[in-house]
């Protein structure tokens, strides 16, 4: 599988990361059988949280065998510098390491948002803390919404974070101040050197009813000609990669795609893009409380 530098950080990851979202309901046995998939197809990198389920228990037996192996990320929904340290060390104990490559504030939405984490006494300062310990060795941030590029150049602003992870997909380009501001974004990053990770490769749309018991709580593309045209858009962009879709029956498509993604002509991309404009976007819907 093809890998990209991930800013600063210099890691050469995997084009696919392995989205621990897709761990939530696995048994140990089913997360195995999907970590071992994903090491045969040559994912080098892990994202995961402690609001997702199962998944970093069933992570923590592969840590203490193949920490090496991978470049590994968490998060903190956490607003609070207090709460966000405590959310670090139990992230640690359970996933048995003793430290991330990555740790960042997780689904940073509004600006609201960000001037809670920011703040005196909000969660970065538990993220730079965690950095000084060598409990953490880069900080990035993650967010959803229709304003997360907007909120992220704010975010560039006030801290120099290493890494941005934001939903990037041909359905949300469609929407030409979404595809003009994230863009802005992905080149404020290139010039500070900043990595760019992405979310929703496979996002088509909201769920006709908003079942937010389905995994994951958008409607996918499935079909596998869909799911090759989603992955050569994203990769076709300047970004490093995606993590994998929160349903663990499309992670095998996802990672065979990687392997036969090819560039899209900008003929192509902007193609896709005006095919977009039939969806309706994922964030149409309510806040949802599952977010990969």
């Amino acid at each position: 599988m093809e890998t990209r530098r991930l800013g600063r950080t210099k890691h050469k990851s995997s084009v696919a990361i392995l989205g621990g979202f897709g761990l939530f309901n696995t048994t140990q046995s089913e997360a195995d059988i999907l970590v071992k998939k994903a090491i045969d197809s040559g994912v080098n990198h892990i994202d995961v949280a402690p609001s997702y389920g199962n998944a970093e228990k069933c992570l923590g037996s592969w840590m203490i065998r193949e920490r090496d192996r991978f470049f590994l990320g968490c998060k903190t929904w956490e607003r609070s510098r207090e709460n966000a340290w405590v959310d670090l060390q139990q992230s640690l104990k359970v996933l048995k390491t003793d430290c991330f490559d990555l740790y960042q504030l997780h689904s940073v939405t509004t600006i609201e948002e960000l001037d809670q984490v920011t703040q005196r006494g909000g969660a970065l300062e538990a993220a730079i803390e965690a950095r000084q310990a060598g409990l953490t060795r880069y900080i990035g941030i993650t967010g959803h919404g229709m304003y997360t590029p907007e909120v992220f150049l704010e975010a560039l602003n006030r801290f120099d974070f290493d890494t941005v992870m934001f939903p990037l997909n041909f359905v949300l380009y469609s929407d030409p101040k979404y595809r003009r501001q994230a863009e802005e974004l992905i080149q404020e990053c290139h010039s500070r050197d900043i990595g760019i990770i992405t979310i929703k490769v496979l996002a088509k749309g909201p769920w006709g009813d908003h079942d937010s018991d389905r995994v994951p709580w958008y409607e996918p593309f499935t079909d596998p000609d869909d799911i090759q045209r989603s992955v050569n858009f994203v990769l076709s962009q300047d970004v490093v990669g995606f993590c994998t879709t929160g349903d663990p029956n499309l992670v095998p498509a996802l990672l065979e795609a990687c392997q036969k993604y090819s560039v899209l002509p900008e003929s192509e991309k902007e193609g896709l893009i005006a095919t977009g404009s039939q969806y309706p976007s994922i964030f149409d819907g309510p806040v949802q409380l599952k977010m990969e």
